[in-house]
């Protein structure tokens, strides 16, 4: 049986479409002179994953931070598993439950340990009693292979556990999507596949992510479609297959072609 990425079975006779999990509607970003994100427009399927790719200052990352505003946007609209996103602290509380995020560096607390960092958020936004919090937590640091790191400090480890320790940390909030900024740029070349194997093992469950990152062997084994943005603006957005063969933009061919020069 296969899924195509509007979540309906393949030969199947299609049933109420289901509400698409991230919306982006012609958005527009500036940072004061700085046009940052230009008309941009995306739609993410539940359960679909994407892969962003493109030169330093695309508006790669701006993008999935927009997402769950951690970027004010001037214009457009953005809706998250049905919430709208506005400035109102209600509509970011709301889109911010639904949305896990991981990012280049790993944020966590050094001087709580790897438990401490996970329960907090649950504690507190979801309002879970402690004993449920750690046992959700337990739950996906074993999901991530480091059940046994719960009680070091992030000091103690090494950059790709703490890289998991903040992937668990986003898990633990049972959030509905993943947002991945770079999530293995600050990490030595050994660390880098431990950190990709737990994203390819959540994207295989199901979770709907959007992952900017320079890593094409994720992103064939991985996505559903890989965007490539150049200068604030979705520039081409394909399959996989069909983006890393037979790339329709220049500016496509010449970013492929010095990325894979170097891997």
């Amino acid at each position: 049986m296969t899924i195509t990425p509007t979540g309906q079975t393949a030969g199947a006779v299609p049933g109420p479409a289901v509400p698409p999990m991230i919306e982006m509607r012609a958005i527009e970003k500036w940072y004061a002179a700085f046009h940052a994100l230009k008309n941009v427009n995306l739609t993410v399927a539940q359960g679909e994953k994407i892969v962003l790719c493109g030169p330093s200052g695309s508006g790669k990352s701006t993008l999935i931070r927009c997402i769950n505003h951690l970027e004010a946007v001037q214009s457009g609209e953005i809706v998250v598993a049905g919430h709208r996103l506005s400035h109102s602290q209600e509509a970011v509380d709301a889109v911010r439950r639904e949305v896990g995020m991981v990012f280049q560096q790993f944020n966590l607390f050094p001087h709580k340990t790897v438990l401490e960092n996970c329960i907090l958020a649950p504690m507190r936004v979801r309002k879970l009693r402690r004993a449920e919090a750690e046992a959700t937590a337990r739950k996906y640091l074993e999901r991530v292979r480091i059940g046994d790191q719960a009680d070091k400090y992030p000091a103690q480890l090494s950059g790709g556990q703490q890289q998991r320790v903040a992937i668990a940390r986003a898990l633990c909030m049972e959030p509905k999507a993943m947002l991945f900024d770079e999530p293995t740029s600050a990490l030595d070349p050994e660390m880098v596949k431990e950190v990709l194997d737990t994203m390819v093992s959540l994207a295989r469950d199901g979770m709907t992510m959007i992952c900017v990152t320079h890593e094409m062997g994720f992103a064939r084994q991985v996505a559903d479609r890989v965007i490539f943005m150049a200068d604030g603006m979705i520039i081409e957005e394909n399959d996989p297959e069909t983006f890393f063969r037979h790339p329709a933009h220049e500016r496509t061919r010449a970013f492929l072609g010095e990325i894979l020069a170097h891997h």
